[in-house]
């Protein structure tokens, strides 16, 4: 029997699994709990064919306000133990919660809706996922420096590749907040919406993904797209594209997404993720 969820809220719904965030009395904070759980969510969602997206959020007026420090100044002191709250004590602990992990291999697309503002990992967190829209009112903050600390999460390689080195610099240099203007203008998220409309958006968003592309189409997509884009040259891409075109072109996904759009109807993707992902070396050599 799988375990509850004790610091998210997980539903499904039609298509969307909505992985909310659910600590709203502490702003949602993060612990090393939440992570844990994060990784059980995402597993959910690849396991899980009826799943075509997920979409990251949180309850209350705040998406993550960062690490809970209700520890005080020891919070993040893992030798003495007060900082295992928030980072495990122990490396298996710290395995549990690797959702960096888990959302680089996820098979499924991750959109994160910030309902309000984001610090330290709080925002880093959201890094590995590939879209990212934010209520209007929203900031954001790469805190780390004003705590002593250095970006965590591998944002370090995430945020430099989202926003430029400039900026990332410019934000983690600081530690100051950002608005919602400026991490649009920098390209961290994609679009603002008013706060009462976030989750409308994010469903529309959610429901276009769902509705019209091949599963086993953005699985490898994703893939794609974060290995190869980290490289020097088009060399890796090249590599593989044609030859999962080659593949891909023969099976039942390309040819219903062909026919409908010839017949300008919705299509209905045969191929699952569970089932159908190729079985290749490259795909798979994150695992």
């Amino acid at each position: 029997m799988t375990a509850a969820f004790e610091t998210l809220l997980v539903e499904q719904d039609g298509p969307i699994l909505w992985v909310r965030l659910n600590r709203p009395e502490v702003l949602n904070a993060y612990t090393n709990q939440m992570g844990a759980e994060l990784v059980r969510a995402i597993a959910r969602a690849d396991a899980d064919d009826s799943v075509k997206v997920v979409v990251l959020t949180g309850t209350g007026r705040v998406f993550c306000a960062g690490a809970d420090v209700s520890a005080g100044a020891g919070a993040f002191d893992t030798e003495s133990g007060e900082g295992a709250k928030n980072f495990g004590s122990s490396g298996a602990g710290r395995e549990n919660s690797n959702f960096v992990g888990a959302m680089m291999d996820s098979v499924k697309p991750l959109l994160v809706a910030f309902n309000g503002s984001a610090a330290g990992v709080g925002l880093t967190l959201t890094l590995p996922c590939d879209i990212r829209i934010a209520a209007d009112n929203a900031k954001f903050g790469c805190v780390f420096t004003r705590r002593g600390l250095v970006p965590e999460a591998g944002s370090a390689w995430f945020l430099p590749r989202l926003v430029g080195l400039a900026t990332a610099l410019k934000w983690c240099m600081t530690g100051a907040l950002v608005p919602a203007q400026e991490a649009l203008g920098a390209g961290l998220v994609s679009e603002l919406v008013p706060a009462e409309g976030l989750e409308a958006r994010a469903r529309e968003l959610a429901l276009e993904i769902a509705a019209n592309c091949s599963p086993v189409a953005l699985a490898l997509t994703r893939r794609m797209l974060w290995t190869f884009s980290a490289q020097d040259g088009p060399e890796g891409a090249l590599s593989v594209d044609a030859a999962l075109n080659i593949a891909l072109g023969a099976k039942g996904d390309v040819h219903e997404g062909v026919a409908a759009f010839l017949e300008k109807r919705a299509p209905a993707f045969p191929l699952s993720v569970s089932a159908d992902l190729p079985d290749t070396p490259w795909y798979f050599q994150r695992t």
